[in-house]
């Protein structure tokens, strides 16, 4: 795959801001943009400059002015890219950055393709496929903790150490390889001993980084709670109290809640989305029964499920309580549940008592004062593991990291048999190879094309 083309493409957002940067990429980008720019105090050429350098001048058609610039110059091989680039920080008018892109596509450039900068930064060596992705992962990041991870894979973190565990698989294999060469004279150049450590360590290190994709996975995404309960018990002034805003309609009226509201909250730098569900209920309203269908998919969907009872109700109906718990406990046992009882501000200090003495772990709130939800928040927090976050440890977040990482340990896992039972070397020199190319895979020295588009794809144009 080769690109010798200049491309062109606005690198900030779209839309109108106080300033615009446009960024070229390619041989002829620093020839391309200094055939339009002119120097404020002198008839300076861009490319006569040296790299890493800002230029203040103005972007010219003929004899038009466009716009006054700065224009920075990175050269190849000292650049995002590897090639030659350039940005232009002009005004932000939308009308400026598009006579800008539509000068530079009449002579010389094409748009970029969503995600071709850094896709140029692999091809060119900058960065490993991992990292690439982490650039994406990085744009994205909406909390603290999804930030700090594509920032540790981005700086090479996860490459690093996959890089490291394929480097010595790769010394083995070349050892095995060479014990094929010299197969009659019955040799071995691989200590078997050594190798066996090594392939326990690998495994090792491979099952720490499969699990830890169930923390990446959560913290990338957000962790979805389902608040649940019956109608008017306070769910939607949880939502509200949560946020603290008023995200859901209250009222005293049963089943104000038709549908599932949906809010994101960063706890501790961890990404929450909060249901607020409609109250699960018998009821011959069909727009009603529509919601409380949706509240048990939200349920099914959730990682915390967030069961809300009145502790008004629970003098008269203590019972009805253990029942729905007991239900949800059945359906849904792998699910962490937290049992709220709200409104606890009606009751006294013996009904409070009582109260608690019926149910382990149950959780104290007053939704409408505010009184429990900071302790609700903690007790959210303790349900991520976020240890291996708190050391800096590699975490996985890709999908296509996960995968590669599963199939690996599966050759390894055969390697390791192959090992116990002494199979022969050819055939322990296949199960290397796959588990090699696996790796391989993830850092990017085995690509394809349609695995470079499916990843670029998901990029914005100008990065």
């Amino acid at each position: 795959m080769i690109y010798n083309d200049t491309i062109v493409a606005l690198a900030t957002a779209s839309g109108a801001g106080a300033v615009a940067i446009i960024r070229l990429s390619g041989k002829e980008a620093i020839t391309i943009a200094d055939g339009f720019f002119k120097s404020v105090k002198s008839n300076k050429s861009l490319k006569n400059q040296k790299t890493h350098t800002i230029h203040l001048g103005h972007i010219v058609d003929e004899k038009r002015i466009i716009d006054e610039v700065l224009v920075s110059i990175f050269k190849n091989p000292n650049s995002y890219t590897g090639e030659n680039v350039i940005e232009i920080s002009c005004h932000g008018s939308i009308y400026i950055q598009q006579e800008i892109i539509q000068l530079f596509l009449r002579n010389g450039c094409r748009m970029a393709n969503a995600g071709e900068f850094t896709l140029r930064a692999f091809l060119n060596g900058k960065l490993d496929l991992s990292q690439a992705e982490a650039v994406a992962d990085l744009i994205s990041s909406d909390n603290e903790a999804s930030h700090q991870i594509a920032m540790q894979q981005m700086r090479g973190g996860f490459s690093s150490e996959i890089a490291k565990l394929r480097e010595e698989l790769m010394n083995f294999a070349s050892l095995i390889e060479l014990e094929l060469d010299f197969a009659e004279e019955d040799v071995e150049f691989a200590d078997r001993t050594q190798f066996k450590a090594l392939i326990a360590r690998i495994s090792f290190v491979l099952k720490r980084l499969i699990d830890s994709f169930a923390v990446g996975n959560v913290i990338k995404n957000g962790i979805p709670v389902a608040i649940v309960g019956e109608p008017n018990v306070g769910k939607s002034t949880l939502l509200n109290a949560l946020l603290n805003e008023e995200r859901a309609i209250v009222s005293s009226i049963a089943g104000t809640t038709r549908d599932t509201i949906e809010d994101e909250l960063v706890i501790e730098g961890i990404g929450f989305r909060f249901i607020d569900t409609a109250g699960i209920r018998e009821t011959d309203d069909i727009v009603e029964s529509i919601g409380i269908k949706k509240t048990f998919e939200k349920m099914e969907q959730a990682q915390v499920v967030v069961l809300l009872f009145s502790a008004e109700e629970f003098k008269t109906e203590p019972d009805r309580l253990k029942i729905e718990i007991e239900k949800i406990k059945n359906r849904f046992p792998l699910k962490p549940l937290v049992v709220i009882a709200n409104k606890v501000d009606t009751l006294n200090d013996s009904e409070l008592n009582k109260l608690q003495s019926e149910f382990e772990n149950l959780h104290l709130l007053s939704a409408k004062t505010g009184l429990g939800v900071e302790a609700l928040k903690e007790k959210l927090i303790g349900f991520v593991n976020t240890g291996a976050l708190r050391n800096n440890e590699t975490i996985i977040t890709n999908t296509r990291h996960y995968d590669s990482l599963l199939k690996a340990f599966e050759e390894v896992a055969k390697v390791k048999y192959g090992l116990q039972t002494a199979i022969s070397g050819d055939l322990l020199a296949i199960d290397i190879r796959q588990a090699l190319y696996h790796f391989g895979e993830i850092t990017g020295e085995i690509t394809s094309d349609d695995l470079l588009g499916n990843i670029f794809a998901n990029f914005c144009i100008g990065k």
